[in-house]
């Protein structure tokens, strides 16, 4: 999965979050909804895997560079610094604890990649402390304690679920895979050729098995119908080849700009 550590698309940020639980039998959940709770969340989670391991087979894209197992960004590329990346203030704006959990995985994102870019990093260190300590979810004890919550996505899924913060696991990763969608709409030319027709073909269709999913739940959950909404019409990406993928990520992005926008205010 190192082979495209860049970014990864949101995916492979969080589907590496170690084994699968099994599911509980009927006997072992107090009602049938909780049991079929259990088996959406259980699709999300393999959903998410599966696009991880999808994606982590691409070839590393050009403007990459490998030393010593470590990725950086070309001196050419490192030239043009990205002007899309959210503003750390947006912190401030979350008022509700799925948007602070939505936004601190936005945020994640960006601050990683300000770090590729050799962009400054105060402001998103300090909004995503502040995030931390409003959240103050046990879960992230690696990251209050100076980690980075993309190395301690390993355990994060594990833990969020031993701590009863399963349902923000979601949030985080909804959040994280707009954003990341968002990014390569910016950068089509430069992430999509190391797509192949295969490849287009089984991101877009394992997206919107995400969606589906993530409608599902919202069925239970009444926290995720907002974020299933909002993520809707990224259904239109169900592409078979490269080509098709531009297109409609062209085509989409309004919809796409719209969508990181509602799940971060």
């Amino acid at each position: 999965m190192k082979k495209l550590t860049i970014l990864a698309l949101a995916a492979i940020v969080f589907a590496a979050c170690g084994g699968h639980k099994n599911v509980e039998s009927s006997e072992e959940t107090d009602t049938l909804k909780t049991f079929e709770q259990r088996q959406i969340e259980s699709s999300i989670k393999i959903h998410l895997d599966s696009l991880a391991t999808e994606l982590g087979n691409l070839k590393r894209p050009e403007f990459l560079t490998e030393t010593d197992g470590k990725f950086q960004l070309t001196k050419k590329e490192k030239q043009v610094k990205p002007t899309y990346l959210l503003d750390a203030s947006i912190a401030d704006e979350a008022v509700t604890l799925a948007e602070k959990y939505r936004v601190l995985a936005a945020l994640g994102i960006d601050r990683r990649i300000a770090r590729l870019y050799e962009m400054p990093e105060d402001a998103y260190n300090k909004s995503i402390s502040k995030l931390l300590a409003d959240i103050d979810d046990p879960s992230f004890k690696n990251v209050k304690s100076g980690g980075d919550l993309f190395e301690a996505s390993a355990v994060l899924y594990q833990a969020m679920e031993e701590n009863g913060r399963i349902n923000y696991y979601w949030q985080m990763a909804a959040s994280s895979l707009v954003e990341e969608i968002y990014f390569v709409s910016q950068n089509q030319e430069k992430f999509l050729s190391t797509f192949t027709d295969e490849t287009a073909s089984n991101v877009s269709f394992r997206v919107n098995l995400l969606i589906d999913a993530l409608n599902h739940l919202s069925q239970y959950d009444s926290e995720i119908s907002p974020v299933a909404s909002v993520m809707a019409p990224l259904e239109q990406l169900n592409a078979t080849t490269v080509e098709e993928l531009k297109e409609q990520m062209d085509s989409l992005k309004s919809e796409i700009e719209g969508a990181r926008k509602a799940l971060i205010k």
